[in-house]
């Protein structure tokens, strides 16, 4: 159990938090995508290549 001091947890870790802060940004970006958010594809490697078509195009466009 960690202890809360301030808001802030006790074993707090900055570069862990900057890493994770880039990961959520990355997720909120894909969400972005509506293809991804509504996830109409029934088989799991079409959505890994509806994910990787909507990454490649964050990544072209930035």
């Amino acid at each position: 159990m960690r202890v809360v001091i301030s808001g802030r947890p006790s074993g707090f870790d900055k570069t862990r938090y900057r890493a994770r802060n880039t990961v959520e940004w990355a997720t909120n970006k894909l969400k972005q995508s509506r293809a991804v958010v509504t996830r109409y594809d029934k088989r799991g490697y079409v959505f890994l290549g509806t994910v990787t078509a909507a990454a490649l195009l964050i990544r072209l466009r930035s």
